[in-house]
């Protein structure tokens, strides 16, 4: 058993308290929010985000940042993407030396172009900072439903004990060392993502989304690697595996932007029916601006840019994509 606590009682946060607390861990989760303490400790369920999903008895609610810090074996970090450094930095007298933190949030910093790892290292220099990330839903996870996902860290002997502490029968953890590939898989999907469900919202069918997330694996792949990331990272379940879940499920709120964008709603309005935080919005100017700095050519991040910050037609934007200049599929493959 360990003592695990979760900072971010939003419907993530919530759901993987839950599951640590069903794997038998002690376990508190953190809210800075007094209307979610109450409703937490009252309700006994994130009753707004992940209604339904109770929290177990061994679950303590507290909004004391360094009660929930001190002595943790496990921290696990689920708050919203442009939180992660004004809580790391709220988070960092309280943290140990060496002490494991769980970034479980997808998302590319706006201005710096920085991945949440690397925001939480630089505030917090002397945790043992790692990623869990794949195509997991909280409102599934919170309810048991088989899920897969990755833990990536620098340390073997570190991944392998997050594998241990989050893995059950009904929730199952691979290991992989390519940090910077799994942090960017989870980020970037979200931006094609809001590009799967404005074609949604236009109208298309079903081989419109399947090219978007085919070609739009190959703008995460070019880019990740570019990056540093390793190109099986993009095919595994961080990868690949997120996109086609963040690009179908009804559960997800990229996807549900993007919906509604390609409705007529302007990104504000689209993120205010949302009532969540879209990701997707934040990393998509983060990812253009690295492709940008790379040189790597992403046609549909540069369309979900138009669309979100200079008000171009989502119809026309899509007809610009299938209208563009005619090329290989893949540029390693030749006739001999």
């Amino acid at each position: 058993m360990k003592r695990v606590s979760v900072i971010g009682a939003g419907s993530w946060g919530t759901a993987l308290a839950v599951l640590l607390a069903h794997n038998g861990h002690e376990v508190t989760i953190w809210s800075h929010d007094p209307y979610e303490i109450e409703m937490l400790s009252t309700k006994r369920e994130q009753a707004d985000k992940l209604p339904g999903v109770k929290l177990p008895e061994n679950v303590k609610v507290s909004s004391d940042m360094e009660e929930s810090l001190k002595g943790m074996d496990v921290v696990v970090m689920a708050v919203p993407s442009p939180v992660v450094r004004s809580v790391a930095k709220q988070m960092a007298p309280s943290i140990s030396d060496g002490q494991i933190i769980v970034n479980v949030a997808k998302g590319i910093e706006d201005e710096t172009y920085m991945t949440l790892t690397d925001i939480i290292e630089e505030e917090i220099p002397n945790a043992e900072v790692c990623v869990l990330s794949g195509p997991s839903h909280a409102e599934e996870v919170g309810r048991g439903i088989p899920t897969t996902v990755v833990v990536g860290s620098k340390k073997k002997e570190v991944a392998e004990l997050l594998q241990d502490v989050f893995m059950n029968e009904v929730f199952r953890v691979y290991t992989n060392p390519d940090i910077i590939g799994i942090e960017l898989g989870g980020a970037l999907k979200n931006v094609i993502a809001l590009a799967a469900g404005t074609t949604d919202g236009l109208g298309f069918g079903d081989n419109t989304k399947a090219a978007l997330m085919t070609r739009g694996i190959a703008e995460l792949t070019r880019l990740g690697v570019a990056l540093g990331g390793k190109p099986e990272t993009f095919s595994g379940l961080t990868g690949i595996g997120d996109l086609i879940v963040t690009c179908t499920s009804v559960h997800s709120r990229n996807r549900k932007a993007g919906y509604l964008i390609g409705q007529g709603m302007t990104a504000d309005e689209a993120m205010k029916e949302v009532k969540m935080v879209v990701e997707g919005v934040y990393s998509a100017k983060a990812a253009l601006g690295l492709a940008k700095k790379y040189g790597v050519s992403v046609p549909i991040v540069e369309a979900v840019n138009k669309v979100l910050f200079e008000n171009a037609d989502p119809r026309e934007e899509v007809s610009n994509l299938l209208l563009r200049e005619r090329r290989k599929e893949h540029n390693n493959l030749n006739w001999e």
